[in-house]
């Protein structure tokens, strides 16, 4: 398994976790006692972070599958203990499911660009499909300007090149 030291080494898991959990989730995940399972008030005392930061942290792994928890239910009050650990080794198949997700996003909207003909407002800078623009007479529904084509060609590149780049990086290019 992989140690939260050497995965906040490396910059580009850093960014992607500070984007996630923000700064003082980051602090939690240094601070996280190694091994057994804790609830939420005792990882709140233990590393000296904010109970509402320690939840919402382990809200925001939870739901990206790198956090998981057991619920207890005391018999005598009927209240509900969750403790939790971490599954920080999987983070990096979190990383590719989500880098897959927007490859496929990337890829559509390619798809999009090259199926398409484009015209747009000189005047309001709004873009058409040529089967909107055909349907107005070729006339900007806002201020009746005609409309003029749209060469979508640096946005086809930009989105062919990031495609590769991702696929590249997936090793399936």
């Amino acid at each position: 398994m992989v140690s939260v030291t050497e995965l906040l080494n490396n910059p580009a898991i850093y960014a992607y976790l500070l984007r996630m959990i923000g700064e003082e989730g980051i602090e939690l995940l240094k601070r996280f006692p190694e091994g057994d399972e804790y609830s939420d008030e005792e990882l709140a005392e233990i590393t000296g972070i904010n109970l509402n930061t320690v939840r919402h942290t382990l809200y925001t792994l939870y739901e990206k599958r790198l956090a998981e928890y057991r619920r207890l239910k005391n018999s005598e009050t009927g209240w509900l203990t969750y403790l939790w650990h971490l599954h920080l080794d999987r983070l990096y198949d979190v990383i590719e499911d989500e880098i897959r997700e927007v490859l496929e996003i990337l890829e559509a909207r390619l798809n999009y660009e090259e199926k398409n003909d484009f015209y747009v407002c000189k005047n309001c800078g709004i873009i058409y499909t040529f089967a909107d623009a055909a349907e107005w007479n070729f006339e900007c529904p806002n201020c009746e300007e005609m409309l003029g084509h749209f060469d979508n060609e640096l946005i086809a590149t930009a989105l062919r090149r990031r495609v590769e780049k991702i696929k590249e990086s997936l090793g399936s290019a």
